[in-house]
């Protein structure tokens, strides 16, 4: 599903919002929730998941193509742990699914 795909589906599940109102909004959630990973929070979204900031640290790597050593610096990627609930959701319906097809 791309940002797109969630803007057209938050717009045909409620009415009353208009397609740029759907867009401002998950613009809206998606800008908060970066700017809360930036300023080093955790975000946790009951029944879906949590999103934290993972700290990888400086290592040496290697050029593939001269092979020569590179210093890689430090860096904080984000990270996402699925709640259970999703978890248990994304097993269930996708032994359906494939029960289904046989």
């Amino acid at each position: 599903m791309t940002r797109s795909d969630l803007v057209e589906e938050l717009a045909s599940r409620f009415s009353q919002l208009t397609h740029r109102d759907a867009e401002y909004a998950v613009k809206t959630i998606l800008d908060a929730m970066g700017d809360a990973l930036v300023r080093g929070h955790r975000i946790e979204i009951r029944g879906f998941g949590s999103f934290s900031i993972n700290r990888r640290p400086p290592r040496m790597g290697r050029n593939p193509r001269s092979g020569e050593s590179v210093h890689i610096p430090e860096k904080r990627v984000p990270h996402f742990k699925p709640g259970k609930a999703l978890r248990e959701a994304v097993d269930q319906r996708t032994a359906e699914i494939e029960a289904g097809q046989k």
